[in-house]
């Protein structure tokens, strides 16, 4: 029996474009449904369940940001692929920040769009045949229920965070190169841009480094970073 199609919602304001996605992956197999809104973006993700969201950053009533928070907010984790126009360092660590999976600048090939799609999927639906519990030092990561407890607190991360998380709890107590961390979390060449993991790992350390006894995510100069456990007390 084949399975069912993947799921993509579609928002952007401009006809054409939404034309455009949607003709060309329904053409590659995926299932698609666009809006031209944040309202009826939110409304959509809501009901229809979508697994992956592309979501223009310029909206008429509110920002792919603001969107994207409201869909958090509301616990509803489903990745998300900006489409923007710009293309300011600023506005991409923005998109990321709030829970965005990725980014990716207008004007874009569709065979790029889907090898997007592809990537983002493979590293969030990865969890599914896992372990369900990993526990390191202070930290208790539950697939089943997608929830991170430290020291007992349960701690809110956006689906990247989630997965660079576990990618550094996973290999504990060894230092891993920002490259291995780009191919391992992003799985794709994003041009070298390594700031994008520095972001990433001080995003970790203002939600984790409150509630641990010492910082879990210790920087290795020169090399990238390592999740340290705390030495057994004698």
């Amino acid at each position: 029996m084949a399975s069912d199609p993947i799921k993509v919602l579609v928002v952007d304001d401009e006809p054409n474009i939404r034309d455009l996605l949607s003709t060309s992956l329904k053409f590659n197999g995926f299932s698609v449904y666009a809006v031209g809104n944040g309202n009826d973006a939110v409304v959509a993700a809501e009901k229809g369940h979508p697994d992956i969201i592309l979501l223009d950053v310029m909206l008429p009533d509110m920002s792919g940001f603001a969107v994207t928070k409201k869909l958090r907010s509301m616990s509803i984790d489903v990745p998300v692929l900006f489409l923007t126009a710009r293309d300011e360092t600023a506005d991409k660590v923005t998109g990321l920040t709030v829970g965005g999976d990725d980014y990716l600048t207008k004007p874009f090939s569709l065979d790029e769009v889907i090898a997007r799609i592809q990537a983002i999927l493979r590293r969030t639906q990865k969890a599914d045949v896992e372990q369900s519990v990993l526990e390191v030092g202070e930290i208790i990561m539950n697939e089943d229920a997608h929830e991170v407890f430290v020291n007992g607190e349960m701690v809110d991360f956006s689906p990247t965070e989630y997965k660079l998380l576990r990618f550094l709890m996973s290999n504990a107590n060894r230092v891993l190169t920002k490259a291995q961390i780009l191919d391992h979390v992003w799985e794709y060449d994003f041009g070298g841009e390594m700031g994008i993991v520095e972001s990433y790992v001080s995003y970790l350390r203002k939600k984790l480094d409150p509630l641990t006894k010492e910082p879990v995510i210790v920087t290795k100069r020169g090399v990238g970073y390592m999740y340290k456990t705390p030495k057994k007390e004698k």
